[in-house]
């Protein structure tokens, strides 16, 4: 027995006849078959657990990050215990605005009647009637205000809790939307879980939903970030057909309900739109998935457009111009990507000149047939900000000298930095970017040389299209981020992500190891696990006890005054009186009293912009016989004057709210320092700090009728 075992052991590794090898191999192949079958029933036994296991994770976080936020929001504010009219206080400036057409919805008589007063709305812009559906995007707020009337739930729940748990509910679709990403990405749920974290130990960086909920962003973001987990899903190789019909369906929908929620999402999916046009042009995606997501976002801003009754801006934003022309374009240029290196990048900057050139002159086409000026205020903005010439607009400079739309302040980074993120992004984002610049390179030059590709092999792996496509995605709103401080939730967000992604990244881990001839398939999985799970662990005891400390901090809101001044309007002005005052401030009297207001903070207007501009003579140095004559223009019946804006101190010279009227109306500013040669000295003092002086000239026009430590009202006389 002992020969013939030490035969058969011979005949497996040595050579025989056919005829004595054919009963071993046959026995082999029997057994290879099991261990194939089991090994697949195995992985796919432990596929099935692993994405149960990760899918449970990633609810529960979502869920636990929204107790958390409408925790924070409860302890801040204690909003249980306010009184309504300073629970609708404490939704500052727009959002104010925004959360007035959900309580008119809730309080009209029928659904219908509160659409016709959206529709037909006379009481947000006074001597105006402007239809609310196409100039905002509150479509959002109709929606909620119809569930909350067709649901059995007004016994147990105020409308306003509806509307706030509704937002803290969205956040738990972001953290769901940003978890999966990065799980696809990097193809364990280990790196979600990393990713939610960073989100919510960041979330002075990564979101601002607990103090203003009502804000256009809060309701967009999480379908964004559903939008790029339906992309980096996409974007994988080898899709089944049915599942990539369902993803473009994600897609599209993600998308419009995107771009139905929130103003700027033309200029967010512009940046979206470069990053698959500049990918495309370096062969690094599949031209058929890209050109199905350019249909998809025109298709969804249209259809956004239809439902805000064929919005101007709409139709006339870059994205629609952009994503046209590079459709034109493509169709002209058949042969793009054929030919030699240099034949390639000739074409490649012809192309781009195409697309350029087409882009500007589409949109400049259908500006001028539409006469359409809504968004130039924005260009102003811009072309001052990046040192285009100074400007004296009104507009531009109001924009110029909010903080939120100045550079990303350096502290953001040492705060990124404490959690290890930023340190870890950088890290995956040199990797990465240099990897893409070789795979670009490869595909330009379309060598198909094997010492190229054996180079190169490991950068093709990590580089896979779904990779690529959120790489450029960073960048770019990276670079919007840097420029504008109030973007930076776009780039944050994502840049937990990215830097999850690439802390789990197989691909990463194995290159590196290579790099410095460490690599075995033992050590790159020992680094994919350990590095997050130390770097879980690091955050959990450095950053968990001040999470517990923040959710036992208790506050409560406080401003004494603004609640008399609306209690005061409720209870002593006509519910027909008109208001005239700040942006801000009339957006809280709109919601907390119901009174028509002269102007508002939703911006996107030229007729209000210069409204606007008009009503903040009261802060300027003007005649109270020129005051008297613009408010009465605008149907005023009361100015409300405020003392933190007549005696600003929150910004320096020039670019306080007095100042930036006195360079516009072509006056000397006041206070020590520099003015331009051709500024002259006012012939008035300044109105706001005159008219409480009592003057004769004054009180033919103004009669005080309020005032506390902050405010003062004046009723405009009724001349004949």
């Amino acid at each position: 027995m002992a020969d013939m075992m030490t035969t058969v052991r011979q005949r497996r590794i040595g050579k025989g006849t056919e005829g004595a090898e054919e009963q071993p191999s046959e026995e082999k192949s029997v057994k290879t078959d099991e261990k194939v079958l089991s090994d697949h029933t195995g992985g796919k036994l432990w596929n099935i657990l692993s994405i149960t296991v990760g899918g449970i994770v990633a609810i529960s976080l979502g869920l636990l990050t929204s107790v958390y936020v409408a925790t924070l929001h409860e302890n801040d504010l204690w909003f249980s215990n306010i009184k309504e009219v300073e629970r609708e206080i404490s939704f500052r400036t727009e959002c104010g605005l925004y959360y007035s057409y959900y309580k008119q919805m809730i309080q009209a008589a029928s659904i219908k009647q509160g659409l016709h007063g959206l529709v037909y709305d006379n009481k947000t812009e006074s001597v105006r009637t402007i239809n609310i559906l196409e100039r905002m995007n509150v479509y959002q707020e109709v929606f909620l205000s119809i569930l909350y009337r067709i649901l059995p739930i007004q016994q147990y729940l105020e409308p306003v809790y509806f509307y706030i748990y509704t937002l803290f509910g969205l956040q738990a679709v972001y953290i769901i939307a940003l978890y999966v990403t990065s799980w696809l990405l990097s193809g364990t749920w280990l790196s979600g879980l990393l990713a939610a974290c960073w989100y919510i130990t960041n979330r002075i960086d990564t979101t601002r939903v607990e103090f203003t909920i009502p804000l256009r962003e809060n309701w967009a973001l999480p379908f964004f970030a559903v939008q790029i987990a339906a992309i980096t899903y996409l974007l994988r190789t080898n899709l089944q057909p049915a599942r990539e019909r369902l993803t473009f369906m994600a897609v599209f929908i993600a998308t419009f309900l995107f771009s139905l929620t929130w103003q700027f999402n033309q200029f967010m999916m512009l940046l979206q739109a470069l990053a698959l046009f500049v990918l495309d042009c370096f062969d690094l995606l599949p031209t058929a998935k890209v050109t199905w997501l350019y249909i998809i976002q025109i298709s969804g801003l249209l259809l956004v457009c239809v439902l805000q009754f064929f919005n101007s801006m709409i139709l006339g934003s870059l994205l629609i111009s952009f994503n046209a022309s590079v459709l034109i374009a493509r169709t002209i240029q058949k042969k793009l990507k054929e030919g030699p290196l240099l034949n390639r990048l000739g074409k490649l900057i012809l192309h781009v000149l195409l697309v350029l050139c087409l882009t500007l002159l589409i949109n400049k086409f259908i500006k001028k047939i539409l006469n359409l000026e809504s968004d130039e205020h924005i260009f102003k903005f811009l072309k001052a900000k990046f040192g285009f010439g100074a400007t004296r607009d009104f507009d531009a400079n109001l924009y110029l000298c909010e903080e939120a739309f100045g550079l990303l302040p350096l502290n953001t980074f040492s705060r990124l930095s404490d959690t290890l993120l930023f340190y870890i992004y950088v890290f995956v984002l040199l990797f990465m970017t240099v990897a893409a610049v070789i795979v670009a390179f490869r595909n330009l030059s379309g060598s198909n040389q094997v010492q190229m590709v054996e180079k190169m092999g490991e950068c093709t792996i990590i580089l896979k299209p779904d990779a690529a496509y959120n790489l450029i995605h960073t960048v770019l709103f990276g670079c919007l981020a840097l420029s504008t401080m109030r973007m930076k939730y776009l780039w944050t967000s994502h840049m937990c992500v990215f830097a999850s992604f690439g802390l789990c990244s197989t691909e990463v881990w194995k290159l590196v190891l290579k790099c410095i001839n460490l690599y075995t398939s033992q050590r790159m999985h020992v680094m994919k696990y350990s590095i997050p799970i130390i770097t879980l662990l690091y955050i959990s005891y450095k950053f968990w006890p001040g999470i517990m400390d923040e959710l036992s901090e208790l506050r409560e809101f406080y401003d004494p005054d603004t609640v008399e001044l609306m209690n005061w309007i409720k209870s002593s002005t006509p519910n027909t009186a008109v208001f005239a005052g700040s942006m801000q401030l009339l957006a809280g009297v709109k919601l907390c009293t119901g009174r028509t207001l002269t102007n508002h903070p939703h911006y996107e207007d030229k007729n209000l912009r210069e409204r606007t501009k008009q009503i903040y003579q009261i802060y300027a140095k003007r005649s109270p016989e020129d005051v008297y004559g613009i408010l009465r223009s605008f149907g005023t019946d009361y100015v409300i004057l405020e003392d933190s804006i007549c005696y600003e101190r929150r910004h320096s010279r020039g670019c306080r709210l007095r100042d930036l009227l006195d360079i516009a109306n072509g006056h000397i500013m006041d206070g020590l320092g520099e003015n331009e040669p051709d500024l002259k000295p006012s012939m008035y003092p300044r109105f706001c700090e005159e008219i409480k002086k009592n003057l004769p000239s004054y009180t033919t026009h103004f009669i005080r009728v309020f005032q506390n430590k902050t405010f003062h009202v004046y009723k405009l006389a009724k001349h004949k």
